[in-house]
């Protein structure tokens, strides 16, 4: 992994030891098949007593991380800017290349024949890849809201919903997960009010019981993963126009999902979502992938016999052409 020195810089010993532990911290998430966002990791810092929890320590840390990376004592892939990538289009060398590509990449679809139909949203964008860690793996499809669902992608999903529902005769399941505070809490009334309303007028009288078969399911964070998980508080948002009902219902504090480790979103997603499978046809349709798989890397492994025969014409004369 690379540390490489652009920049050398002499660092006071208290800074020195904030980067060891970041590195420790670092190394903790990679070993677990996890990478960090700078704010999963200054959350990291607080839980473990490390710094207080204030905007002025989140600066710091920020500063003091990427004057290390500079120096070459933090590696430069083990934090994740989520929101800005650069998107390319894959090539390939030749046509056995992109077979040994698919033999690896084909998936069956594991939901086909199950009775729910799920998703799952988050609220913040910086958080997309630790869904799409949990999600890829259960082939759960994913969504980052980005606050408050825009009417386009509410009425998009209603759409979706109301197809699985009227068409595929399932049940649907929607995954949220927000932060704990007046308008994460919120944010998910918001999702099932509005999807409510878009299916009440489109499947509501093609379904009679299709209010029963929709649920959104708050998954974090709730109250009682604060209290289980004790993740560090903020102020509640006093600005926030939700601010006074939130406090009187939750009291002055209010907590960010951030603050929890991307194994603990992990394994709610995963608990969520095994539990609405039918696991015999789970496990027979994991098996049909293993199957297809086998089929494209024999294809892979045969590829130059079998262009040999397509250019010399005898793959041809062999189907009667």
């Amino acid at each position: 992994m690379p540390r490489i020195c652009y920049t050398p810089k002499t660092f006071k010993a208290e800074s020195r030891t904030n980067i060891d532990h970041a590195n420790t911290i670092i190394a903790e998430y990679e070993a677990q098949g996890f990478s960090l966002t700078l704010r999963q990791l200054y959350y990291q810092f607080v839980s473990r007593g490390l710094l207080p929890n204030t905007q002025q320590s989140y600066k710091n840390l920020g500063s003091l991380i990427n004057d290390a990376r500079y120096a070459g004592l933090i590696d430069w892939n083990a934090l994740e800017d989520r929101t800005r990538n650069l998107r390319t289009i894959a090539t390939w060398d030749s046509p056995r290349s992109i077979i040994s590509a698919c033999a690896a990449q084909f998936k069956s679809d594991w939901w086909d024949g199950q009775p729910f139909y799920v998703e799952a949203w988050i609220e913040k964008d910086a958080l997309i890849g630790v869904l799409e860690a949990s999600c890829e793996r259960l082939q759960v499809p994913y969504f980052s809201c980005r606050g408050y669902t825009s009417a386009s992608e509410i009425w998009g999903a209603a759409q979706r919903i109301g197809r699985q529902i009227h068409w595929a005769d399932k049940r649907v399941l929607l995954l949220h997960l927000g932060d704990h505070d007046p308008s994460g809490i919120d944010m998910s009334r918001d999702i099932e009010d509005r999807l409510r309303h878009f299916l009440e007028r489109d499947i509501g009288g093609k379904v009679p019981d299709w209010s029963e078969r929709f649920e959104v399911r708050r998954i974090a964070l709730n109250m009682a993963q604060v209290q289980n998980y004790n993740p560090p508080p903020n102020p509640a948002k006093l600005t926030d126009s939700r601010a006074t009902a939130y406090i009187e219902k939750f009291g002055d504090e209010s907590w960010e999902l951030d603050a929890l480790t991307p194994t603990t979103i992990d394994e709610l997603i995963q608990e969520h979502v095994l539990s609405v499978i039918d696991d015999a046809k789970w496990q027979a349709a994991k098996s049909n992938q293993v199957r297809s798989r086998v089929h494209l890397e024999t294809i892979h492994q045969a590829f130059d016999a079998i262009t040999a025969d397509i250019d010399s014409g005898r793959y041809a004369a062999s189907q009667g052409a």
